[in-house]
């Protein structure tokens, strides 16, 4: 299985970007969808989840800000993040669960500096 993710890149704070990842490799359901992400230093924390059932959980500090959403039809996952801030500076990573394993995704750099 391989992700592919997209969508990093430089914002001033409260701008926005709309993260992509793209699974291949499989035939199978994928369970779990999840952003995360890391700064140095720091273990990676989760940002946001999807289920196959389309039911989310958020980490207190994006809610109401991030938005994640799942196509199944191209195993793809997003992250909408709005009113972008500072400490959301990180490399975000998309991780997924099929059949009880988890692959992850390379990472894409989101800085949010004016």
């Amino acid at each position: 299985v391989q992700l592919q993710a997209s969508g990093g890149g430089l914002v001033q704070p409260g701008g926005s970007l709309r993260l992509s990842c793209a699974a291949s490799g499989t035939s199978f359901s994928i369970n779990v969808m999840d952003w995360y992400r890391q700064t140095p230093g720091n273990e990676r924390e989760l940002v946001a989840r999807i289920t196959n059932g389309g039911a989310t959980t958020y980490a207190d500090s994006v809610k109401g800000r991030f938005t994640i959403s799942r196509d199944n039809a191209k195993n793809t996952v997003f992250l909408q993040m709005n009113s972008l801030k500072p400490e959301d500076t990180a490399v975000y990573y998309c991780r997924v669960l099929i059949r009880m394993r988890t692959y992850w995704g390379q990472g894409t750099l989101v800085t949010v500096s004016s």
